[in-house]
């Protein structure tokens, strides 16, 4: 979640996580967002036909602040079917998008992190798997499945934790 992201950065710590593409414009075959170029200097993206789509509102969501973009020039324009149904098309950018483009780049430039990532995750995934059976979830509704899947993390890391401390160590921690 962009969220974590974020606190993620302000905690110094490095992420690196492909950025979602979430535009149900690219499912339906228009344009996505990653076809509008944003211009940090003047505040305003160039959508594909080279229209300035200029800042219009800021916007609250979910917590989150988000800025809103459009051109009044989209009614005219040749590649209209291409890019929106409505009258005109809209972006919206988070705050700190710019933070989740640097993430996206980081992984450009190295792209071996993804296979160093999976593997270091996948592991652990495929044990709490194996311990389950390889069976469903026991519960039903994601609170009591998010509580199940939390409970299989838990055994997993202290499994882990005695496993490179020693028991010793643990348990002389855990009276602390």
């Amino acid at each position: 979640k962009s969220e974590e992201i974020l606190a993620c950065h302000e905690a110094g710590i490095t992420v690196f996580v492909p950025k979602t593409k979430t535009s149900g414009a690219t499912f339906d075959g228009r344009f996505g967002k990653d076809d509008f170029i944003y211009d940090a200097e003047t505040n305003e993206y160039r959508c594909p036909a080279g229209e300035r789509l200029i800042w219009r509102y800021k916007t609250t969501e979910r917590g989150l602040e988000f800025d809103r973009y459009w051109s009044s020039e989209c009614q005219q324009c040749s590649l209209k079917d291409k890019c929106t149904p409505s009258s005109e098309r809209r972006v919206t950018r988070w705050e700190h998008e710019g933070l989740l483009e640097d993430m996206q780049v980081r992984l450009d430039l190295a792209p071996d992190m993804m296979r160093i990532r999976r593997q270091t995750v996948e592991h652990p995934f495929g044990t709490i798997k194996a311990w389950m059976g390889a069976t469903h979830f026991l519960t039903r509704t994601i609170e009591r499945v998010s509580t199940e899947m939390s409970l299989h993390v838990l055994a997993y890391n202290m499994k882990r934790v005695i496993k490179l401390l020693g028991s010793e160590t643990v348990m002389k921690a855990m009276r602390v």
